[in-house]
């Protein structure tokens, strides 16, 4: 049975750096997917981009943008889910079996088509790792009480090992096979 597991925390716990280092530490293991990053100005956040693991990036998310939709004070630039995202979370074309995904938020979740291609994803013979905030939501609340899902919660104390201990699991799945 795959691997999939929803490294949960709250904003700011280091989601995206666990992801990013996970993704560091299997240089050899064939990977997609997509991390999310600040924007910021002066100091202050007014956006967020989106960036494949193979380094496509663009604003997915900014307080200068339109909508609709609008999540908070950000417009949602929904072809950006729909140009970048969509296809990193096709691991059967990049013959990728692991795909790690930052992150199962309000903003990446607006997208109807982002949500039928994880609900797709956690079917699939592949190993995932994607990010969730602690908050509720209906689509994510769903996963989480899934018996194949392990939620692991990420935190200031086991941040830091918390990659590493997950490459050696996926590392150790791989040899399994």
């Amino acid at each position: 049975m795959p691997t999939r597991i929803l490294l949960e925390g709250r904003p700011g716990s280091g989601k995206t750096t666990a992801l990013r280092r996970l993704a560091a530490l299997l240089p050899t293991r064939p990977a997609t997917g997509f991390t999310t990053e600040e924007i910021r100005q002066s100091g202050a956040r007014v956006g967020f981009a989106l960036e494949t693991l193979e380094g496509r990036r663009a604003v997915l998310a900014h307080v200068d943008l339109p909508g609709p939709p609008r999540v908070g004070k950000y417009g949602v630039d929904l072809s950006v889910m729909e140009r970048l995202a969509l296809p990193a979370l096709r691991p059967t074309e990049s013959g990728a079996r692991l795909v790690l995904i930052d992150e199962l938020g309000r903003m990446e979740l607006a997208c109807p088509a982002f949500r039928d291609a994880v609900d797709a994803l956690f079917v699939a013979e592949v190993d995932v790792v994607a990010t969730v905030h602690v908050h509720r939501d209906p689509f994510t609340d769903a996963l989480r009480r899934r018996a194949d899902i392990e939620v692991v919660p990420l935190t200031a104390a086991n941040r830091d090992a918390l990659p590493g201990e997950l490459a050696t699991r996926l590392r150790q799945r791989r040899a399994d096979r």
